[in-house]
């Protein structure tokens, strides 16, 4: 990760920015589902990992 020098402009990891971005969705969904945990399935669907062709899971990234 770069650092921004002081007084310049600053700096965007991207890669960064999208994992803080589906930790925020991941813990609205926890937040939603109340005192009930929140199943595999729905992690994956809110982390919008998909199944592969071999079947195993592969994340998508992003959107």
């Amino acid at each position: 990760m770069r650092v921004a020098p002081v007084g310049g402009t600053a700096v965007q990891d991207y890669v960064a920015l999208a994992e803080i971005e589906l930790c925020g969705e991941l813990i609205i969904a926890a937040s939603a589902a109340g005192e009930e945990r929140l199943s595999l399935e729905s992690i994956d669907q809110v982390l919008r990992v998909r199944e592969t062709p071999d079947g195993g899971g592969a994340a998508s990234g992003a959107q």
